[in-house]
């Protein structure tokens, strides 16, 4: 289950995707199956290989990538591997969102 998230976050990460950037989208999610984490983040890009090129920096593989057909394509970043990877990216924001509930 989603939730914590603005219809602007969604829509500006959804135009960074559609100019074929790499995207990043943080928000609260509780699912049984990954108990402790609170946070997933969405890293996505519309064209495949740059993003899967991007993943590889961080032994993400090709295969994990949800692809959607409605061009949003993306890898999904939980607990320490979320932390780590945008710690690496300089998106300080998005860890402290992980620990702010109210932003």
């Amino acid at each position: 289950m989603a939730f914590g998230i603005k219809k602007q976050q969604i829509s500006e990460w959804k135009r960074k995707i559609d100019n074929g950037e790499i995207a990043f989208l943080t928000h609260y999610w509780l699912d049984d199956r990954f108990p402790g984490s609170n946070t997933v983040t969405k890293v996505g890009c519309n064209d495949l290989a740059k993003l899967a090129v991007w993943g590889q920096k961080y032994g993400l593989r090709k295969e994990w990538i949800h692809n959607r057909k409605d061009g949003y394509s993306h890898f999904d970043l939980i607990g320490e591997r979320q932390r780590e990877i945008l710690q690496k990216e300089g998106l300080f924001e998005h860890i402290w969102q992980k620990r702010n509930p109210s932003t």
